[in-house]
């Protein structure tokens, strides 16, 4: 059973996200700030994380470069999950690491596809 990561500074983005997940057999563990999220990826280990790129205290590209520059985190798909849609905001979450890319609003079917979609390609890779 794959361990997700929700990185919000918005409860409610939270409990829309896992809800939108409902039908994934997962287990979820939740941030609502950079700074926390990188202290949960300190205890718990995480399959895929889905990141908010506007957040008070840490960017969400900040968090995306930390995680792609520690080995034990490098391979973990993330998914920029933000209501900025403009291409220098894509881009640049791809240029920083970025599995995968999703505006807000989203619709539960298309979050599922693409989380599902990144947890089957967690699967596929041989043991870390």
């Amino acid at each position: 059973m794959p361990n997700i990561l929700i990185v919000d500074d918005s409860p409610t983005i939270r409990r829309m996200v896992k809800a939108s997940l409902s039908a994934l057999s997962a287990r979820y563990v939740e941030a609502g700030s950079g700074l926390e999220a990188i202290e949960v990826l300190a205890v718990h280990g995480v399959d895929v994380i889905i990141l908010d790129l506007n957040m008070p205290d840490m960017h969400g590209l900040d968090v995306l470069r930390f995680v792609r520059g520690h080995s034990q985190y490098r391979r973990v798909p993330v998914l920029v999950l933000t209501t900025r849609g403009d291409a220098d905001s894509r881009g640049a979450a791809m240029q920083a690491g970025a599995s995968a890319f999703m505006t807000k609003p989203f619709t539960p079917v298309a979050l599922a596809a693409a989380v599902g979609d990144l947890i089957s390609h967690v699967d596929a890779e041989p043991a870390r």
